[in-house]
């Protein structure tokens, strides 16, 4: 805060005081937010090396079952079971709350179907092809997992950033402004306190002399 716009009165000095007390109150309260979001972001970033590792499996294992099934069906029985599925997936997006943030929560419905709903016919298709489709089918349920946790944690990180920006910021200049801008007022206060003692005793010195030569 600068001087010049500083009023080195008792009034504005308890202002600034009461504005230092809020200040710091606001300071902890923002510095317990910003431990508290770097304390979630590694519990979800924790989650996150486990989503990656079980989508690389998944991925895996869905590739080698499809390949497997074009080698005993061929591809073509293959692409007629896919077009065949009847269900679609559903994707729900609601939200939750994680330390005052919003964070999104995807709610997944019919990822996983039975044999009778997939739409090809039993007799025609191998287990392959039902081994197949049940691991793509996990494949996209890790995905959906993955998203809603990958998501979580830029929103995590943007909100860790903005805090960490006002922490800073309170902590490096707007204290240290209003406690420089609060001893301004003290220092000018005591300087004028004096000045008005000196001007005080001058009067009653003069006085005191003019009674004597009276």
């Amino acid at each position: 805060m600068p001087r010049m716009e500083v009023k080195p009165t008792r009034s504005e000095l308890l202002e600034i005081k009461k504005r230092i007390k809020l200040t710091k109150s606001g300071y902890k309260i923002l510095k317990m937010k910003r431990d508290g979001l770097i304390i979630e972001f590694f519990k979800i970033l924790e989650q996150a090396k486990q989503v990656r590792i079980k989508i690389v499996k998944d991925y895996d294992e869905a590739m080698a079952k499809i390949n497997v099934a074009q080698a005993v069906d061929g591809a073509i029985a293959v692409r007629s079971a896919a077009f065949a599925l009847r269900l679609h997936p559903e994707v729900t997006l609601r939200s939750k709350n994680v330390m005052g943030l919003v964070v999104p929560e995807i709610e997944t419905n019919s990822l996983k179907s039975t044999v009778d709903q997939r739409g090809y016919g039993i007799i025609g298709t191998s287990t392959y092809i039902d081994e197949a489709t049940a691991a793509f089918e996990n494949l996209v349920e890790t995905l959906v997992q993955a998203a809603e946790i990958e998501t979580t944690m830029k929103k995590l990180l943007d909100e860790i950033e903005k805090t960490k920006r006002r922490v800073n910021a309170l902590e490096f200049k707007v204290i240290p402004e209003l406690q420089e801008a609060e001893d301004f007022i003290e220092l000018r206060l005591e300087e004028m306190e004096r000045e008005n003692t000196f001007r005080l005793k001058r009067i009653k010195d003069k006085a005191e002399a003019k009674v004597e030569t009276a």
